[in-house]
């Protein structure tokens, strides 16, 4: 059984999809101004820089976002205070803003409507030539746009991917239409953001449970499931006092997200630790030194190390350059054994993910598909107290934990007064913001009292009774 988890918050969507109760996927979007790929935006050229051929565009964003200038691209002709609608393909990195290009697509669940080029085109993982010659005969495609038959179309009806690609084709009718009349920058079109990619690329089958915890998530849920073919999925609105996370106990496991080491079974492990340009994953034997031949003991540790590689880099979002370092082997048949075993493990990624053979040192390299951060990006930042060489559990998200546990606190007992003790890290901050951070945790109607001391990030306690108020009356915040 699969099931997909949704929760959101005034600043925070979190989704987790599990097979059998272990987690496959975490994602997260924080509500932060930022732009993100697949969000469609009007903007406006503020600056041309010939040298690196790279026009700079204001998307109403906190940064300006960059478009690259190319013949192929059609964009040659920009000039300074242009309107130019671009599409996201790549989020803020650092303090580098959104890479935008000057197209329109807009995905379904079989098709997706593409601006950049006319015709039909097929995915790779479609080989049937017969239904490529149905699908071209039977779709009279719009003029000045493109179609992508995505892999699931082969999956249902003909008339299934005709209605869809009309649909799109409407929507992007409308958004040409509210671009002609917007006078500055802002966004035009975000598709359902992570929600809607959820739905459309991780729902395959019908073999799945969805819980969402906001009656708007609830809706646009349902109202997809409409589009599908025979769509047998069961969903559901939770509506208990504890937060959705909690109540499935899925926090702790996201959580240990942040944990770089992993153990595998037969006793070995692997370490994951992020550098400047690469993820560098390592495999150890550790405890797996039971019987004499040592290449079978090797093989059995890099075989399932390799497939909690792949498990681990697609629930993490791990992307750009991956190196791997296996136990060194000798047998060229025990090498493919074990890149057989990595290759499978990514047969269902939607990043494309491209694995090279092993190198002479014995190394693995990976190169995924930057979509999205990793999961670590959203929980950590470089603590500034060791100069960057250790992390720290963001604001933003310990905030997040914080609500939740009042959530927790307070459907069991009637709580008026709670106290946190945080660590000293957050301090300067906390104070600084006092009222956002306040109301950020849902404490608003609460009497919050902070103190601040050496815990591992936090902790909370209900005051019951008078003398505990009274022993903290001085550390009151609201």
């Amino acid at each position: 059984m699969k099931e997909i988890f949704i929760e959101r918050t005034s600043k925070v969507l979190r989704i987790i999809i599990t097979h059998q109760k272990i987690v496959k996927e975490c994602l997260i979007r924080e509500k932060d101004g930022n732009a993100y790929p697949g969000e469609i935006y009007m903007g406006v050229v503020k600056n041309i820089v010939p040298a690196i051929k790279c026009a700079f565009i204001d998307i109403g964003c906190k940064r300006n976002a960059y478009m690259y200038m190319d013949k192929k691209f059609k964009n040659l002709n920009l000039k300074k205070g242009d309107m130019v609608i671009g599409e996201v393909v790549k989020e803020d990195q650092g303090k580098k803003g959104a890479k935008i290009v000057k197209n329109v697509s807009i995905p379904g669940k079989y098709c997706v409507l593409n601006s950049s080029y006319n015709g039909i085109q097929f995915s790779k993982k479609i080989h049937s030539e017969s239904f490529k010659k149905s699908i071209s005969e039977s779709l009279k495609l719009p003029a000045k746009v493109g179609l992508m038959i995505r892999t699931e179309s082969e999956n249902v009806p003909m008339e299934v991917v005709c209605s869809e690609m009309e649909k799109l084709y409407i929507k992007y009718d409308e958004i040409m239409k509210y671009a002609a009349y917007l006078k500055k920058p802002g966004l035009l079109f975000d598709n359902g953001g992570i929600l809607g990619e959820v739905l459309r690329d991780k729902l395959v089958g019908n073999d799945f449970i969805i819980y969402a915890n906001n009656p708007w998530d609830y809706k646009y849920v349902k109202d997809f499931l409409k589009g599908l073919h025979n769509a047998h999925v069961n969903l559901k609105l939770y509506t208990g006092n504890k937060s959705l996370f909690s109540h499935y106990e899925l926090e702790n496991k996201i959580l240990n997200l942040r944990n770089n080491k992993i153990d595998l079974k037969c006793g070995g492990y692997i370490v994951i630790n992020k550098t400047e340009a690469m993820f560098v994953i390592d495999v150890n034997s550790g405890k797996n030194i039971k019987g004499n031949a040592m290449d079978k003991t090797v093989l059995i540790t890099n075989l399932q190390a390799a497939e909690e590689i792949s498990a681990q880099i697609i629930l993490r979002n791990l992307n750009g350059i991956i190196l791997i370092d296996f136990i060194d082997m000798d047998n060229n048949k025990n090498k493919k054994k074990v890149m057989d075993k990595l290759k499978e493990g990514f047969l269902m990624d939607k990043n494309k993910t491209v694995i090279y053979p092993f190198t002479e040192l014995n190394l693995v390299q990976i190169a995924r598909k930057r979509v999205g951060k990793s999961i670590n990006d959203y929980i950590e930042e470089e603590c500034g107290c060791c100069q960057g060489t250790g992390k720290k559990m963001k604001v933003s998200y310990m905030t997040l934990l914080i609500r939740n546990e009042i959530l927790n606190m307070c459907c069991e007992n009637n709580v008026e007064d709670i106290h946190i003790e945080i660590d000293p890290y957050y301090e300067s901050y906390i104070k600084k913001n006092i009222k956002d951070f306040v109301k950020d945790i849902g404490g608003e109607d609460k009497r919050v009292y902070i103190t601040y001391g050496k815990r591992l990030y936090f902790k909370l306690e209900a005051l019951l009774f008078a003398s505990d108020i009274e022993n903290f009356m001085n550390f009151r915040v609201n």
